[in-house]
């Protein structure tokens, strides 16, 4: 008596089919499961028999032989509950054989019968229609994001009765989709209306919207670092279906795709605390899941106090601030999660935090600013393009009734810039202009002789690498942008440099080494 049920797991944030195989052999009863199970995977077998013997079927006294294809994958969860019992079921003789071979089955199971959600639901269903599979057998916790994708019908069930009661034809669920359109819009609480003066660093993250550019901003405690950075979402452009495709799928992969929701429409703002560890941060862990900055994916990754995070998971940072990627690699598989984040980091001027403050003198001494400093290798910080000093407002800034530009503003003018780099890199499966590469800054950057004797000087002022140089060019665009100007003329230059760092010191202490 053989069996065979289709599943669904995911390997990274990357959905694929599983075939669960049953076969009910001769021999003393027993239960064994193949296929490289992990732990969750092993005790489904008490699950399984619990939750059939209590959902008023009989378990057979065989001889039972589970296995997981392909085998040469590592199957982890608790979604082969319900793919098991179903399978052990229809080896039994109690499920029909017709309508299985069209479904794809996922679930864990309760004791009583009823079947609980899992996570990667989204990743599977796609997965499911690659396979070419007609029905996607979900716990109804989970049929929004099943519903989202296109090319399979999503079967929302509530136990092992009512799975096999439609497996068997007697039901038939009504059909659901989720339109895009009505999956509702963002809703920030925070505006750029609030806030009362900064205009340089509001400026600077106008650009940094604009061209998914990385900031550092440099101040005392209380000057309005947080309340800036909190405030970038709410200028960045929609999001459009793929991206909320995209995202939403790290999220579901993480179980942290809230329930009843079919697709995040916000774009994400997160902001660890820095006692993370390197794998808290970048991902990984024995069982590797997404780390914050693939859950800051086309969203904010803020990191407040920059310097006191661990050296181990700031250096960590390079790979994703470069590629937009993490790849985690492991003894049995390397997984790869996106991470197509803007990093904004705020750090004060010294370890007191009242280094060039007007108003309190700082009490710190230089080798204490120099090892203060430090904590930021210089790799990392070349890979931020916008250095913005952010200092203490005065007393008739503070009280000043004069209200701000508005976020809804300041976001036309970010989507108007966005769409013109969407054209201008469209087919080259590029996001912004901060990832173009050098064939890209080649073809878009190219420079007129006032403008390269301009970025020659800097280049010898201010001791900028190559990659400084690369930076430049992408903050230069996207101001020429900004500006509607076809090519970048001296003052987007002149602008974007600004915002670079320099070997003198960091804006606001200048006379510190």
């Amino acid at each position: 008596m053989l069996a065979k049920v289709m599943s669904a797991s995911v390997l990274g944030v990357d959905g694929f089919t599983v075939a669960v195989e049953v076969d009910l052999g001769l021999g003393l009863p027993s239960f064994d499961i193949v296929g490289l199970p992990d732990t969750a995977v092993r005790e489904s077998r008490e699950r399984v028999r619990s939750a059939i013997k209590n959902s008023g079927y009989e378990f057979p006294a065989h001889k039972i032989t589970i296995n997981l294809a392909p085998a040469n994958v590592r199957k982890e969860g608790a979604a082969y509950d319900l793919p098991i019992a179903v399978g052990i079921l229809a080896a039994h003789g109690s499920v029909r054989m017709d309508l299985l071979e069209r479904t794809v089955i996922v679930g864990e199971l309760a004791l009583d019968g009823q079947v609980r959600p899992v996570n990667g639901v989204l990743a599977m269903a796609q997965a499911v229609v690659e396979g070419g599979a007609d029905f996607f057998v979900v716990p109804r916790e989970n049929l929004q994001e099943a519903a989202v994708v296109e090319g399979i019908m999503p079967v929302p069930v509530w136990d092992i009765r009512e799975t096999v009661s439609f497996l068997n034809g007697d039901w038939q669920p009504e059909p659901v989709r989720v339109d895009w359109e009505e999956a509702g819009q963002p809703v920030y609480p925070e505006d750029f209306r609030d806030v009362q003066g900064h205009d340089h660093a509001k400026r600077a993250l106008e650009i940094a919207a604009a061209g998914g550019h990385n900031l550092l901003f440099i101040g005392p405690p209380g000057s309005g670092k947080t309340m800036l950075a909190r405030r970038l979402p709410s200028i960045l452009p929609p999001l459009t279906r793929e991206e909320a495709m995209e995202l939403s799928r790290v999220y579901s992969v993480a179980g942290m795709l809230p329930t009843g929701v079919s697709l995040l429409t916000q774009r994400p703002f997160r902001s660890p605390h820095h006692t993370i560890s390197a794998a808290g941060l970048i991902g990984g862990g024995r069982i590797p899941r997404p780390g914050e900055v693939s859950l800051a994916h086309y969203g904010v990754l803020y990191m407040d106090e920059f310097p006191e995070f661990p050296r181990e998971a700031l250096e960590a940072l390079r790979q994703p601030l470069e590629d937009g990627v993490v790849t985690i690699a492991r003894a049995a598989t390397t997984l790869t999660y996106p991470a197509k984040m803007m990093l904004v980091a705020s750090q004060n001027p010294c370890p007191c935090g009242f280094l060039g403050d007007a108003a309190r003198p700082c009490v710190c001494t230089p080798i204490q600013v120099h090892r203060y400093r430090s904590r930021i290798s210089g790799p990392l910080l070349d890979r931020i393009d916008l250095v913005v000093e952010v200092p203490r407002l005065r007393h008739d800034e503070l009280l000043g009734r004069k209200e701000g530009e508005s976020s809804a503003a300041i976001r036309a003018r970010v989507t108007a810039a966005r769409s013109i780099q969407t054209q201008r890199l469209a087919g080259m499966g590029l996001y912004c202009n901060a990832h173009m590469g050098a064939k890209e800054l080649k073809i878009y950057c190219a420079l007129g002789e006032a403008e390269r004797r301009l970025v020659a000087k800097a280049m010898q002022t201010y001791n900028l690498s190559g990659r400084a140089y690369a930076r430049l060019l992408r903050v230069a665009r996207t101001i020429a942008d900004l500006a509607g100007s076809d090519r970048i003329e001296l003052p987007h230059l002149a602008e974007a440099l600004q915002y670079r760092y320099n070997e003198r010191g960091l804006p606001g202490a200048a006379g510190v080494r």
